[in-house]
């Protein structure tokens, strides 16, 4: 039975904390390998938010573990303890699998675990990991990052994407898929893939983009232009693009190719449409450029998605 260690040293914030001990401390009735053997490590009783937590074992354990995991902190500015440095740092030269959970890759860091690799926290506190830690390849647009034995999370609900996909590399995608339903979570994407956090933008219902955008999602599947929006927008392609690049950040075609991926999402989740018939469906016109774009976008090929997002019973 492998074993997790979760930390309990330092300020901890009590919600990544008891993620983590809910997911793998609690097996799904599909586990019927085995599941995890919890342990809570630390020096010694630990206030964790309005909480008092007891470890199990001390810090001395911590190297003996299959994986560790290292909880948020509460203050970026309170340096962590020295022994749960070096017990994080033990246990990864020992061969553990070392994941942090929000603002705890700030102790990856002082360890030296995020040296020349890539990580990811709370984005509030992305430029000070980096600014801290100038080694490490910090991407605060991104829910978590799998280097293989070196994982961080973003912050809070990104604690509970990583833990997941903990469980998927451990234990498949089915039983990830489980603890995901028990959650009442969507299941997460597989694999050490970039996790892009997909925020859609508001625009007022009296701009002048806010029309046009409704109109292209009501007609992905058609071979819409520049010019066509521009013509809905009673404006110039020129001047259409420089609106959608002040609100949107982007230009309208970039704006355009992402649309027609999210479709492809929700296509390849809800239906057994083939790979070609969702191209089509979304504009795309050929599994070739489909695949292209879904993997530039997204950051997995649309069939590695529809095996980890695929419903039980399609559309």
């Amino acid at each position: 039975m492998p074993t997790v260690a979760l930390l309990t040293a330092g300020h901890l914030l009590h919600f990544e904390l008891a993620v983590a001990y809910e997911i793998f401390g609690n097996p799904p009735r599909e586990a019927t390998q085995g599941w995890y053997d919890v342990q809570l490590c630390g020096p010694g009783p630990v206030r964790v938010g309005p909480f008092v937590v007891e470890p199990d074992h001390g810090l001395d354990q911590v190297a003996g573990a299959d994986t560790v995991i290292v909880p948020a902190c509460v203050d970026i500015d309170d340096p962590p303890p020295p022994e749960l440095i070096e017990a994080v740092r033990a246990a990864h030269e020992s061969g553990a699998r070392v994941a942090s959970l929000c603002t705890g890759a700030f102790v990856l860091g002082a360890a030296g675990l995020l040296d020349g690799r890539r990580a990811t926290t709370h984005w509030a506190h992305a430029a000070e990991l980096s600014a801290r830690h100038p080694k490490a390849l910090v991407d605060p647009d991104v829910l978590y990052t799998d280097n293989g034995s070196v994982l961080t999370a973003a912050g809070k609900a990104a604690a509970v994407d990583l833990c997941l996909h903990l469980v998927h590399l451990d234990h498949g995608a089915a039983i990830a898929n489980s603890v995901a339903r028990r959650l009442v979570m969507p299941p997460h994407r597989p694999g050490g893939q970039a996790q892009f956090v997909s925020t859609p933008v508001q625009v007022s219902g009296d701009h002048v983009l806010a029309h046009v955008l409704a109109w292209v999602q009501q007609r992905l599947d058609q071979p819409l232009t520049v010019t066509d929006m521009a013509r809905k927008a009673n404006t110039s392609p020129r001047n259409l693009g420089r609106q959608f690049r002040s609100v949107m950040g982007q230009t309208p075609i970039q704006w355009l190719l992402t649309q027609r991926v999210r479709r492809a999402q929700e296509l390849l989740e809800a239906t057994d449409k083939s790979i070609e018939s969702v191209a089509v469906a979304t504009g795309m016109g050929t599994a070739t450029t489909l695949r292209r774009q879904f993997k530039r976008v997204v950051g997995v090929p649309p069939d590695s998605y529809r095996r980890s997002f695929r419903s039980k019973e399609p559309a």
